[in-house]
């Protein structure tokens, strides 16, 4: 592989006005995004209280990602085996 040395960038004026004009389109569409959300998830958030019990997180995580865990056995033959003693 052959070496070179490193290359050298410049940053210029008009380049920092394109990176802030992009970065404030950006945060007006994460805002608008976000209240049009807020908006919809007050109904649904309402709508899910009446219908079911208060979930931990960790439960709708493993709903929102198709995670269904079996639940352990408990007891030391399941840690050991069929060993007692």
């Amino acid at each position: 592989m052959l070496r070179r040395k490193p290359t050298r960038l410049e940053l210029k004026l008009d380049d920092i006005e394109e990176f802030e004009s992009v970065r404030k389109e950006l945060e007006s569409r994460r805002k608008q995004r976000d209240e049009a959300e807020a908006a919809a998830g007050g109904e649904e958030a309402a709508a899910m209280v009446v219908g079911t019990e208060h979930k931990s997180r960790e439960q709708l995580i493993n709903e929102r990602i198709g995670y269904k865990p079996q639940p352990k056995g408990g007891g030391r033959t399941a840690h050991f085996g069929n060993f007692e003693f």
